[in-house]
């Protein structure tokens, strides 16, 4: 869609040529939603892709991910054969149900920034304790963890002006062994209920849930958890005012497929059989 309210586009290369924001002002990385609707209160866009962050690189310790990677960028990435939780990158960015026009330019960090209870890179950077950088408007850095980072709805911990920089993933938990869950009301759907199950090398479970809830709501036991303990966690943890509901899916169904799945993925990572 032409936003034909814009009178300029800003095209800065380093963090000091970020232009002193004003009022009608909107950062551009892939702009999949930005073009998808009118922005009549928009008059200049900021074109973040002339910063040529790095979409990815590996540390010694981290996968850094750039907020302006795409989709396609982070879905060919060749992974280390020790990342046993690698074929999660791959589960989230189908859970997009996208086209290739899309996955060439939708980006891990708008993702983020929309925070919509679906949103797969969401379920991804949360499940596998991503840690966002965050440049703050009056200078300096923030570093907030990706299941705090949304709070809700199309809500999150950005200030105004405030900039997503990347996501940092701890190699550690990229060589977990993990569970994909994910279902939708319709066969080519949004997500309802997205879980990701992790197991670490003691034995501990870590239980992600997104889309069933308005925000990513995390489970940890130090212990594998028989299903009867698992399923009390979920219902004390996870109240009724927590589970989203849109045409999507309603919050008793979005709660019973939560508690269903769960108990699917605790049965896949330690080897029970579901009741």
């Amino acid at each position: 869609m032409d936003l034909n309210t814009i009178t300029a586009v800003a095209h800065p290369q380093t963090r000091a040529q970020l232009l002193a924001w004003t009022p009608g002002d909107a950062w551009l990385a892939g702009g999949t939603w930005l073009f998808s609707e009118p922005q009549v209160h928009l008059t200049r866009l900021i074109d973040l892709t002339d910063l040529k962050w790095p979409a990815l690189a590996i540390t010694e310790g981290h996968l850094s991910i750039a907020a302006t990677c795409t989709i396609s960028q982070l879905d060919a990435l060749s992974c280390p054969a020790d990342w046993l939780a690698a074929p999660l990158i791959g589960q989230c960015c189908r859970a997009f149900l996208a086209s290739f026009k899309i996955w060439k330019t939708a980006t891990v960090g708008g993702n983020l920034c929309m925070s919509l209870p679906a949103g797969p890179m969401i379920s991804l950077t949360a499940a596998l304790d991503g840690i966002c950088t965050i440049w703050k408007a009056g200078g300096g850095e923030q570093r907030i963890p990706v299941a705090e980072f949304v709070t809700g709805n199309q809500r999150n911990r950005l200030s105004p002006r405030d900039l997503l920089r990347q996501i940092d993933i701890p190699l550690a938990a990229l060589k977990r062994r993990s569970a994909f869950r994910q279902i939708s009301l319709a066969p080519v759907g949004r997500s309802a209920a997205l879980l990701i199950g992790s197991l670490d090398d003691a034995g501990g479970l870590k239980l992600t849930v997104t889309a069933s809830t308005v925000r990513p709501i995390q489970l940890s036991f130090p212990k594998p958890p028989d299903a009867s303990a698992l399923r009390t966690a979920i219902t004390e943890e996870i109240t009724d005012d927590l589970y989203h509901t849109d045409i999507h899916g309603k919050p008793l169904w979005r709660k019973h497929m939560t508690l269903r799945l769960a108990e699917e993925i605790r049965a896949e990572l330690l080897g029970a059989t579901p009741p």
